[in-house]
């Protein structure tokens, strides 16, 4: 049984394209370059701030977003910046009764923005600055646990990584969702351990029926 949907922030709610457009233009490289190398990092299994240290050595991303935000460049998203499918999926979800949280890797600055964006379709929305953990550090999963209203097997975490969503929150007891849009989503695509998720998805729309599906066959 799924009563409770957590979802992740980037390439799950966000569309981050301008986001990484903003910042290849801090660095000073071309906007494809910046991509191409950041797809090429991901590919290889690293850490995605490695690329940033292609491009110069040293670099602190938490350092460079201050410096970004006093220079009147902070990193930003809004209503335009957000997947098709998100309002009409979490609107389905919520009137079908289950209960929806935000919860992912994000600055203390982006919980504003999501809780501009979202305070009246989720229940909860807590972030990696809130809860001082990190994706994929279980204490990270264990305040999503202790936040939902469910058992574990019966939330449902929605990512578009292996590495920080699916893995972690299976391992956390939790059942999941990965959804093929952004960077890591079609990079890992066809990793033997995608296999390991509840759900494989191409859009948030998918999601309703499925659930309703799973739950029906649970009862």
């Amino acid at each position: 049984m799924i009563r409770a949907v957590v979802f992740d922030v980037g390439e799950c709610l966000v569309d981050e394209t301008r986001e990484y457009g903003t910042w290849a233009d801090w660095l000073g490289v071309p906007r494809h370059t910046f991509v191409a190398q950041f797809g090429a990092v991901i590919a290889q299994g690293r850490d995605y701030r490695e690329a940033f240290q292609i491009f110069r050595p040293g670099f602190d991303l938490y350092e460079e977003r201050e410096k970004r935000a006093l220079a009147g460049q902070s990193e930003t998203y809004g209503e335009d910046d957000l997947y098709p499918d998100v309002r009409p999926a979490l609107a389905r979800l919520r009137s079908d009764g289950l209960w929806l949280a935000i919860a992912g890797n994000q600055t203390v600055r982006s919980g504003a923005i999501l809780r501009r964006l979202f305070a009246d379709d989720v229940d909860l929305i807590g972030t990696s600055d809130d809860w001082g953990a990190s994706k994929p550090d279980p204490v990270f999963f264990e305040r999503v646990a202790a936040a939902a209203p469910a058992e574990r097997d019966e939330i449902l975490y929605v990512g578009d990584r292996l590495d920080n969503d699916v893995l972690p929150a299976a391992r956390a007891g939790m059942q999941t969702a990965l959804i093929r849009r952004g960077p890591w989503g079609w990079i890992q695509q066809h990793d033997p351990a995608a296999d390991r998720a509840t759900f494989r998805i191409d859009s948030l729309g998918e999601l309703p029926e499925l659930i309703a599906k799973a739950n029906a066959g649970v009862n």
